[in-house]
C-alpha cells in the first residue's frame, strides 16, 4: 500500500488519499489514534506540506511517528516535504503548528540516540522512548532566490549558503527528506 497523507487538495492516483478534509479515498484526522490501516501494511507514504500541520503538541506529534512506525512495513520509504522554518512560506501560514528539522527526524532513529545516550548527550533519545526507528537517508534543500541562481552560477559557494542558511530568513525554501523504517 502507498499512502499520501494529509493530502488535502492534492490527491496522488495510485496512492490511497489520506485526509480530513475535502474528498480524500480514506477521510481521517491524521492527529487521531489509531489510524485506520494494519499494522505493517504501507511500503511507502507521503506528506507533501502536510506534517507542519500536525502535531502542535509533543505527545500528539510523537504519536503520529509511532502510528507512522506501526503502519510501515520493514524497510519503507517515507517521504517528506515541509517548507523550511525559516522561510515565510513557514512563518507566513497560520496553520503550520510543527517545525520538521532534518535534525528533529533524527532523534527518532535509534542507533543515533543509542550512541547519543553513550556519549552523554542531551539529545532527547525519542526512538528509544518510543520503540520506533527511521533512518535518514536523504535531505535536500531547495534554495530561495536569489540565491539559488547565483550558486548555480557560481557567484556564491555552498560554504555561503550554509552560513547564510543559519543566520537569515528566506534562504532556503524548503526540506526534502527521505527516511527508511527499520524494523
Amino acid at each position: 500500500m502507498k499512502l499520501n497523507m494529509g493530502s488535502g487538495m492534492n490527491p496522488i492516483r495510485g496512492f490511497v488519499n489520506v485526509d480530513k478534509f475535502g474528498e480524500p479515498d480514506v477521510r481521517h484526522d491524521l492527529e487521531s489514534f489509531p489510524w485506520p490501516f494494519k499494522d505493517s501494511s504501507a511500503q511507502l507514504v507521503i506528506f507533501h506540506h502536510s506534517l507542519e500541520h500536525m502535531g502542535q503538541t509533543a505527545d500528539v506529534f510523537i504519536g503520529i511517528m509511532k502510528e507512522l512506525y506501526r503502519v510501515c512495513a520493514g524497510g519503507a520509504e517515507v517521504m517528506i516535504n515541509v517548507p523550511h522554518f525559516r522561510h515565510e512560506n513557514f512563518y507566513g501560514d497560520p496553520t503550520h503548528v510543527r517545525v520538521v528539522t532534518p535534525h528533529m527526524l533524527d532523534l527518532f532513529n535509534l542507533e543515533k540516540c543509542r550512541k547519543w545516550v553513550a556519549d552523554r548527550m542531551a539529545n532527547t533519545p525519542l526512538a528509544i522512548y518510543h520503540g520506533v526507528n527511521f533512518v535518514r537517508e536523504r535531505t535536500e534543500i531547495e534554495l530561495a532566490e536569489p540565491w539559488a541562481t547565483q550558486l548555480q552560477r557560481g557567484d556564491i559557494d555552498q560554504k555561503r549558503v550554509d552560513r547564510d542558511e543559519r543566520i537569515y530568513n528566506n534562504v532556503a525554501r524548503e526540506y526534502r527528506m527521505v527516511l527508511r523504517v527499520v524494523k
